[in-house]
Formats: structure tokens, C-alpha cells, sequence
């Protein structure tokens, strides 16, 4: 799994025009899942993510976490993190997992972030969306389950 994390002053998604899910402060995270992605990765990424001390404190340090600064969380699934650029100029996505994988995972990420105490603001897996975000700082995190020990 793939998370890209912004921090954000505040971020929505919508679908046909529709605000599907709205926050202020807080982390807007962008969502990848593969094919070798489970429910144990799920769950360390998850916990990863929204442990991440990046907003900043009283001495202009990053050492604030989202239960410091009382964020919240907007999880928008993008299967496009798994594009593969290297040849060609078109990207294939072979890497993403399939909707019959991914949305159980996807699923369980935003059950995960209610578990720890974030209940998410979320989009609609496999949905056209529009995303919005007012980034704060901008401060921008790759997190892979792969780079994960």
C-alpha cells in the first residue's frame, strides 16, 4: 500500500458536484493499493500514517501529531499511485490490485483510521472525483508498506 499524505488547512472531495467529505485541519491522504498488499499491512500503514508527527510545534519544529494539533482525516482511494511511468508515455497500472482486493483493503483503511480515533472523511472507491485541498506548508509524505520495517 501507497499513501501519499498532505498536511492541509483543509481539503474536500466530491462527486458530480456533491461534497462527499469535508475537513479542516488535518491530513488529505491519497490511497494506492497492490496486488501484494493484506489486511496486517493494512493495519501497520494505517497506524504509520496517522502517527506521523508533522505539524509543527511551538519552536517551528515538526513535532506535532494529529491528536496534538485535534485534526482529522479525509481518505480519497487512487489507484494511480501504482502507474507505472518507465516506458512508453503512457503508464499501465498492472501493479494496482483489482477492485475485488482493493475495496476490502480500502475499506478496512478507513475502519482502521476509526479504530485509532479518526473517523474519516472519505470519497467512493472507483469513483470520478474532484479533490480540493488548501496544503499547509506544503508538507507532503510518501509512506509504502514496502519501505516499512
Amino acid at each position: 500500500m501507497r499513501a501519499v499524505v498532505t498536511r492541509v488547512r483543509e481539503a474536500s472531495v466530491s462527486i458530480d458536484g456533491e461534497v462527499t467529505g469535508k475537513i479542516g485541519r488535518g491530513f488529505l491522504i491519497l490511497l494506492g493499493i497492490t496486488q501484494d498488499d493484506t489486511p496486517a499491512l493494512c493495519r501497520k500503514l494505517a497506524e504509520k500514517v496517522l502517527g506521523l508527527r508533522i505539524f509543527r510545534d511551538e519552536n517551528d519544529k515538526m513535532n506535532q501529531s494529529l491528536t496534538d494539533v485535534g485534526g482529522s482525516v479525509l481518505v480519497v482511494s487512487q489507484f494511480t499511485l501504482y502507474g507505472d511511468c518507465s516506458h512508453g508515455r503512457r503508464p499501465n497500472f498492472l501493479a494496482a490490485a483489482g477492485p475485488e482486493q482493493a475495496i476490502p483493503l480500502y475499506e478496512q483503511f478507513l475502519a482502521e483510521c476509526e479504530r485509532l480515533g479518526f473517523p474519516p472523511q472519505h470519497g467512493t472507491f472507483g469513483a470520478y472525483m474532484q479533490v480540493a485541498s488548501v496544503n499547509d506548508g506544503p508538507v507532503t509524505m510518501i509512506v509504502d508498506t514496502k519501505d516499512l520495517k
